[in-house]
Parts: C-alpha cells; sequence; structure tokens
C-alpha cells in the first residue's frame, strides 16, 4: 500500500460509509453479548470465527507465510490489538452503556498522539494539535464527571478504566505494524493473530462459560464474528485500495456516533447532559489532535488516527 492520495467516488463513499457502521455496532452486539456468554467466551468464538472466514482470502493471496515469518511481532499485535481490549471491552460492557463504550474508545487518536510525542514526534506539540489533546481529554473528563452519568459506583468507574486502556491498546498496535511488521500483508497478519488470539481463549472459554447461552446473545456473537470482524477487514482492505491509507481511517470519526444511535434506539440506553457535553468535545479534539485542523491529512501513516474495530 502507499500513501498516494486517491480521489473519493461513489464506491469510496460506499466503502466509507460500509466502515463508519461496521465499526460502529460492535459495542452494541457486545452488550447483548455479555447476558450469557463469559468476556473470554465472546473473545473466543468472535477470533476463531473471524479468523476462518478470512482464512480463504488469506490463503488466495498467499498471506501468511510472511506474517509467519515474523510471528513474533504478529502474536504481539494480537495480543495488543485484539487480546486485550475484546476481554475488557466484554467486561466493561456488562456495567456500561455501550453508547458510552463506543465514545471512549474513540479517545484512541489521543494516545496514539501521546504515544507520537513519546517517541520523539515533535509535531505533536503543534498548537493544533496541543490544543485538540487538551480538549479531547477535557471531553473525557466531563463525560466521566458531568451530570448525569449512570454507573455503579466503583465498578462503573473501574469499567471506564478498562474501556480507556483498550483506548491505549488501539492506539499502540498500529505502531508494531508500522514499524515492525512494515511489508508483511495486513490480511496474513490479522488472519494469523485471530487464531493465536481465539486459541489462546478457547480453555479459558470453555471453563468461565457458566450460562446456557440465549438465542440473542448467540446472534449477536456470530454478528460480532461476521460483520464486525471477517466482514470489516475485508471491507476496511478495499478501501484502503480506493483512496490510499492516508484517509481510509477518517471513518472512525462517525463510529461513535453509529455507537450511541443504536445505544439509544435498539437498548434505550440514556443520553446524559455530560455525554451531550462531552461528545464534541472528544470528537473535535480527535480531529484536532489528528490532523491538525486540515481538512485533507498529509500526516504519515504511523501517524493517522489507528483503527479501532471494538
Amino acid at each position: 500500500m502507499n500513501g498516494q492520495m486517491q480521489r473519493f467516488d461513489a464506491r469510496a463513499w460506499l466503502l466509507f460509509a460500509a466502515m463508519a457502521v461496521l465499526w460502529g455496532i460492535p459495542y452494541l452486539f457486545i452488550k447483548q453479548a455479555v447476558d450469557s456468554y463469559s468476556p473470554a467466551s465472546i473473545v473466543a468464538g468472535r477470533t476463531l470465527l473471524g479468523a476462518v472466514l478470512l482464512l480463504p482470502f488469506a490463503l488466495r493471496q498467499k498471506a501468511l507465510r510472511p506474517a509467519l515469518s515474523k510471528i513474533g511481532w504478529v502474536l504481539a499485535f494480537g495480543a495488543i490489538e485484539m487480546a486485550g481490549p475484546f476481554l475488557l471491552l466484554g467486561h466493561a460492557e456488562q456495567t456500561l452503556p455501550s453508547g458510552l463504550t463506543g465514545l471512549l474508545v474513540a479517545t484512541v487518536p489521543l494516545f496514539a498522539a501521546v504515544i507520537a510525542l513519546s517517541g520523539g514526534d515533535r509535531s505533536v506539540l503543534k498548537p493544533s494539535r496541543a490544543i485538540g489533546l487538551v480538549v479531547g481529554f477535557a471531553g473525557v473528563a466531563v463525560i466521566v464527571a458531568g451530570p448525569g452519568l449512570a454507573v455503579e459506583g466503583g465498578a462503573g468507574f473501574i469499567a471506564i478504566g478498562e474501556v480507556l486502556l483498550v483506548a491505549v491498546c488501539y492506539a499502540t498496535a498500529p505502531f508494531i505494524v508500522a514499524r515492525r511488521l512494515d511489508g508483511v500483508p495486513a490480511l496474513g497478519t490479522v488472519t494469523m493473530a485471530l487464531f493465536a488470539v481465539g486459541l489462546f481463549y478457547l480453555p479459558i472459554a470453555l471453563f468461565t462459560q457458566q450460562e446456557v447461552p440465549t438465542a440473542q446473545s448467540t446472534v449477536s456473537l456470530i454478528a460480532l464474528a461476521v460483520l464486525c470482524t471477517a466482514v470489516a477487514f475485508v471491507v476496511f482492505f478495499a478501501l484502503i485500495a480506493r483512496v490510499g491509507p492516508v484517509r481510509a481511517p477518517l471513518f472512525t470519526y462517525v463510529n461513535p456516533v453509529v455507537a450511541i444511535i443504536l445505544g439509544v434506539i435498539v437498548l434505550g440506553e440514556e443520553v446524559t447532559p455530560g455525554l451531550l457535553i462531552g461528545f464534541p468535545l472528544v470528537i473535535f479534539g480527535c480531529w484536532l489532535a489528528a490532523t491538525g485542523g486540515r481538512i485533507r491529512a498529509r500526516e504519515p501513516v504511523a501517524d493517522l488516527p489507528p483503527i479501532a474495530p471494538g
């Protein structure tokens, strides 16, 4: 993949809209799945089924052998991008509303900017990007401490911490891809990582699954694997090929909108005053921190808003 700026056409906008939905709905499905599946069972089911569905595409593109040659970094990517975040999200959504979870995950670009700064990228200190960091984190503070947040005591704030840790993981993983897996086909990396994570969690899932799964939870788990994992990655690769890696991740700014709307409509979740105030601050801050206020991004790929599949 190269960094050329290709033009958005009708097909590109269709792919863009599809990704905004496909990675905006996982939080709804996770919320429904945790009703009767343990968090480990959700991770195992989602990753193994997703890997099986992606395997034919990876074999067709001969993408597995290059990934196998860097298996250590592939496993590190899987641990940081999938193993930790998927489990933490499942546990957190036993307490938090799905819409709030999706919005907190949208802080990924803020943490990515901080990581880039710690790695010596001084561009993060540009006034516009620095202001974005301040505004974005202020938005998080308003959401967490503002009026109307319905969390169950200490457990709720622990869950918020878990989701913010997920955002840190999602911000870190792309740096592994950019610096350690450069040249390795993304499809091979994702497929192999999904298999590894799924096999790791399978015995834990068997041990922790106590309830008989309901039909709704099972359908949600399958949807997580098929739509939000396998189909989403295929569509994402198509979007990158269509518009280039610089503009493809911009759909991440739409994901929390989808998550919040679905939470309200499907699950009847409340839109609190703190959420109404903090939501635009988080989104604006993330956009400003990631792009410096430019509509047409010119940052290198490693500095892009990282992808957060949820």
